[in-house]
């Protein structure tokens, strides 16, 4: 393990789309909750160094999280959006951290080996900021990645907020980052909520950073179906067939 990173996983929503009481990360996938998959590829890519960053159901999170692995929780009192949750967890990263891997714990199906290769070019061509991305045909519903003419991403934009010519992009955010832990604590206090869900996005991280003169850029993972995300009992379905095929192909 490399004890310069720290894993923070995000796991304080809501879920509406879900449509359950039951808190989003804990829904299960194979009868394990999708979030435990994130947290035991997270141990395994960073060992004790993962920081969990709770708020919906908190106690029960936590509960159901602490019985499969070992990590640490930050709490996210009020849902105020990815770049908040990023921001409560800054205090519980430990003090040799120099790199900062983002997750989101309704993904359960990112690979060890994509970390791994995210981390390894993002230090070998010393960025302030890398951001996982795919491409894919129907990018609907996902943040589109923008590049300067250097290719160096220059800002992310949400589906509710994109132009028409920014939704023809197919290059998509995962939603999976690693980032010079100095540069997230000199851009987090730099987000602003003016955006149409009126929240701090962590994407914004890279506009900021841009505008900044940092060192921001992509690594592209070869399997779209790793940063699927579950929203909704569609989804839910989905990434079980998948993870069912593949237990299928390796018995």
């Amino acid at each position: 393990m490399d004890k310069r990173v720290t894993v923070i996983i995000l796991a304080a929503g809501l879920g509406k789309r879900m449509k359950s009481h039951k808190a989003k990360v804990l829904h299960e996938v194979l009868g394990k909750p999708m979030v435990v998959y994130v947290a035991e590829t997270a141990r395994s890519v960073a060992g004790e160094a993962v920081v969990v960053v709770v708020g919906n159901q908190a106690e029960e999170v936590r509960r159901v999280i602490s019985r499969a692995v070992s990590v640490v929780f930050a709490h996210q009192e009020q849902q105020l959006g990815t770049g908040h949750a990023v921001m409560c967890a800054l205090p519980r990263l430990p003090v040799e951290c120099e790199q900062v891997v983002v997750l989101c714990g309704d993904v359960p199906l990112v690979a060890e080996t994509t970390l791994k290769a995210m981390i390894a070019d993002h230090m070998e061509a010393r960025r302030d900021a890398t951001v996982l991305a795919v491409d894919i045909d129907r990018p609907f519903g996902y943040g589109r990645i923008l590049l300067d003419d250097r290719q160096q991403v220059c800002g992310i934009v949400e589906e509710a907020d994109a132009t028409d010519a920014q939704r023809a992009i197919t290059t998509i955010n995962s939603g999976i980052y690693c980032v010079n832990r100095r540069f997230l604590a000199d851009v987090l206090p730099r987000l602003t909520r003016s955006n149409a869900q009126g929240e701090f996005y962590f994407t914004d991280i890279v506009r900021v950073g841009y505008d900044l003169g940092c060192t921001i850029g992509i690594c592209r993972g070869d399997d779209p179906q790793e940063i699927l995300g579950i929203n909704t009992p569609d989804d839910l379905a989905r990434v079980e067939a998948i993870m069912e095929t593949r237990r299928a192909a390796t018995a």
